[in-house]
């Protein structure tokens, strides 16, 4: 299995602060079946500055204490890029690096409690220009979870979405939860990651996540879930899927 989102570096942002927490990680990631995973440390989120040189080199380093340590998990650079306006700048100056067979494809984290009115031109110029977001848990983005159809104008362009498994769990409450799975069955997410930030806070879940999903929506869902990053990484080709919006009468947490 791959994890396209994952907290594993030490010392660099908010997941674990040493190496050992990240090695424990690592024994985590392989017992819920997880082969491969990208390291995505936040960058310019207002905390934490990642450039890509830096993520490379750290991941080097993990690499080389996992395979030290026989522990059977390849590690992948990328970062977890807050949108802000001067992000092609960013990208024309090498501080961020796609991921994928042409280095085309890049985490977007929106605000939480916004999305941002430069949104919709900024995704059109990175698309132009051979790039295809993927937009990180939409359903903890307070505009996404009063109106999931708000995320489909951006799926129309060309970008893609990414729940995360904590999410789909109910770790961060009811309302969280409900937009997740309603995203999931809908198809307006296309990939699950872990977003995992340590053992203690916020786990991998991977597992727990893909059991839910498979006892909700069945194999065939799950199947197209783990299939995305496999294509995203080594098939530089992502196959058309069609999505639903939501119905509001449908969609509402006051039942």
């Amino acid at each position: 299995m791959i994890d396209l989102h994952c907290h594993i570096l030490p010392g660099v942002d908010d997941g674990p602060k040493t190496i050992d927490e990240s090695l424990k990680m690592a024994l985590k990631a392989r017992e819920q079946g997880i082969t491969h995973l990208m390291c995505t440390p936040h960058h310019k989120n207002g905390r934490f500055l990642n450039p890509a040189t830096n993520v490379a080199n750290e991941v080097a380093k993990l690499q080389t204490e996992f395979d030290r340590n026989n522990i059977e998990l390849k590690l992948l650079v990328g970062q977890e890029n807050r949108i802000t306006g001067t992000l092609i700048e960013d990208l024309e100056k090498r501080e961020i690096i796609g991921f994928g067979q042409q280095k085309q494809f890049l985490l977007i984290e929106f605000p939480t409690n916004d999305v941002p009115l430069y949104a919709t031109n900024l995704f059109f110029e990175l698309i132009a220009k051979g790039y295809i977001p993927i937009i990180v848990h939409p359903e903890r983005n307070r505009i996404f979870i009063n109106d999931p159809n708000k995320l489909l104008p951006f799926l129309d362009m060309g970008a893609l979405a990414q729940g995360t498994a904590p999410s789909i769990v109910g770790l961060f409450g009811r309302k969280i939860q409900k937009t997740a799975k309603t995203m999931i069955q809908l198809n307006m997410v296309q990939m699950i990651a872990s977003d995992a930030h340590s053992l203690e806070k916020r786990n991998f879940y991977l597992k727990e996540a893909y059991h839910i999903i498979q006892k909700d929506y069945g194999n065939e869902k799950v199947k197209s879930l783990k299939k995305m990053p496999m294509d995203i990484l080594y098939e530089n080709k992502i196959e058309p899927f069609t999505y639903q919006r939501v119905k509001h009468r449908r969609f509402s947490f006051f039942r």
